[in-house]
């Protein structure tokens, strides 16, 4: 299981792409930090902006908490941020 790889931000887009309409305008970055720690950073269309967030940010957090559970396999630390 070491030699096992995981594409994150792969897996926040594949969750992402059907929520929005403007599929072109998804963009999904993956940075690391020194630490090893990882920030996913996530754009959308503006109007693309609450589906993505969801009722009180219910979409936004399921989507932190399943990218989370899949970096903790390989103990690793990663947040999920969208931006304006």
């Amino acid at each position: 299981m070491s030699d096992q790889t995981l594409d994150l931000a792969g897996l926040v887009r594949v969750l992402i792409e059907p929520i929005v309409e403007c599929k072109d305008d998804l963009e999904v970055t993956e940075t690391v930090s020194d630490n090893g720690d990882m920030l996913i950073e996530i754009r959308v269309n503006e109007e693309d902006t609450g589906k993505v967030i969801g009722r009180q940010g219910r979409v936004i957090k399921a989507i932190r908490t399943l990218v989370r559970a899949a970096a903790a396999r390989t103990d690793q630390h990663v947040d999920v941020e969208l931006l304006d």
